[in-house]
């Protein structure tokens, strides 16, 4: 709850209660403050409750947490049933990568590896570089544009 609150602003933070509230008064509004707090959590733990009975014993394992976009989707993908670990270590980023600029440049996927290596010093050119038109090429005309 408290983890961005660092050391010098927790000193700041004890002078100002006891500037504000008196060494005398200090302890009594930290207990008020702890009781308030409890009994806050006991209304969310209990409302909580309600909505699980509510709910049926078909959601007897649904946490509130499971609300939370990422944490949703984060247990969704580490889910066993679906086979995304599978999908996921059988997937070679560099290989794939190769394949599409072979693709892109229209060479053989055999000589991807070796040609692509040493012909261009190891760096793949992936900028697109404008058709200079010639004398006679008219500009592309769209119908549903005008």
């Amino acid at each position: 709850m408290f983890n961005d609150i660092g050391p010098l602003e927790l000193v700041t933070l004890i002078v100002l209660a006891v500037l504000v509230f008196g060494p005398d008064k200090l302890p009594k509004v930290i207990q008020d403050v702890t009781r308030t707090i409890r009994k806050i959590r006991e209304f969310s733990e209990s409302a909580k409750n309600d909505i699980r009975e509510e709910l049926g014993p078909e959601f007897k394992d649904f946490e509130f947490e499971d609300l939370n976009p990422k944490t949703f989707i984060r247990k969704q993908l580490d889910n066993e049933d679906l086979g995304l670990k599978e999908i996921r270590n059988g997937f070679d980023l560099k290989k794939e990568m190769a394949e599409v600029t072979d693709a892109v440049h229209s060479r053989d996927s055999d000589t991807s590896s070796a040609g692509a290596a040493g012909s261009s010093g190891g760096r793949i050119d992936m900028t697109k570089k404008p058709e200079t038109p010639g004398p006679d090429d008219r500009p592309p005309f769209d119908a549903d544009a005008t």
